[in-house]
């Protein structure tokens, strides 16, 4: 028993190494650590570099022209995505904080981004959503209020193309998702959401285990 133990542990650390390496895996440049950096200031938790090159990924591999994202924060996240999207793709970001969206301008500046490639609009995601168009985007990216992500899940599901990917951080909620001790209603929410995105039909997802749990999943 005690050999055993002995194993799971062992194997418990190489997953948390594994995992760790594969955070790392992709070095940030200068405007991302500008963006950074403005976060830790603000106090705002940023998505990680494995989280931003998934996203990257995803952009990519579905040569995204437009993409909405929910949580604008210092412009990592969008930083990523403008990487990963097509050259004339615009970013369509949303923020209740004016201020944190004046610093991702100055981050896609610093990275190159003519400033036709986002459109910034300052609010609250559930007033804004609603407005965007039906169909019209290739990819949303939910990093808002978490006790919002069903909400957000059924605008999404509204504004994507068919093919089209959405996409939750922090899914994982530091560990608290799985586990079995009584939990905040955020959580709450993201295991409802876990489970309506696993169970429905008209959704193909995978969840990712970068950052804090990356769950993904493409319309039919």
């Amino acid at each position: 028993m005690r050999e055993l133990r002995g194993q799971e542990r062992a194997i418990t650390a190489n997953r948390q190494t594994n995992w760790a390496f594969a955070d790392a895996y992709v070095a940030e440049d200068e405007a991302l650590r500008w963006a950074r950096d403005r976060a830790r200031e603000a106090g705002i938790r940023s998505v990680t570099p494995g989280t931003g090159a998934a996203l990257r990924l995803l952009a990519a591999t579905s040569d995204a022209k437009s993409v909405a994202e929910i949580g604008t924060g210092t412009g990592i996240s969008g930083s990523y995505l403008l990487h990963g999207m097509r050259p004339d793709g615009v970013l369509t970001t949303v923020d209740p904080e004016p201020e944190w969206q004046q610093f991702a301008r100055e981050a896609f500046r610093a990275a190159g981004f003519a400033s036709n490639r986002a459109r910034f609009i300052p609010g609250r995601a559930l007033d804004v959503l609603p407005r965007l168009a039906d169909g019209g985007y290739d990819l949303v990216f939910c990093d808002g209020d978490r006790l919002e992500y069903m909400d957000y899940l059924a605008e999404s599901l509204r504004l994507l193309r068919p093919g089209g990917i959405v996409v939750f951080e922090g899914v994982f909620a530091d560990g608290r998702t799985v586990d079995s001790s009584a939990q905040a209603p955020e959580v709450q929410r993201l295991r409802e959401l876990l489970r309506a995105v696993r169970e429905s039909r008209g959704l193909m997802p995978t969840l990712l285990p970068v950052g804090d749990g990356l769950l993904c999943a493409v319309r039919r």
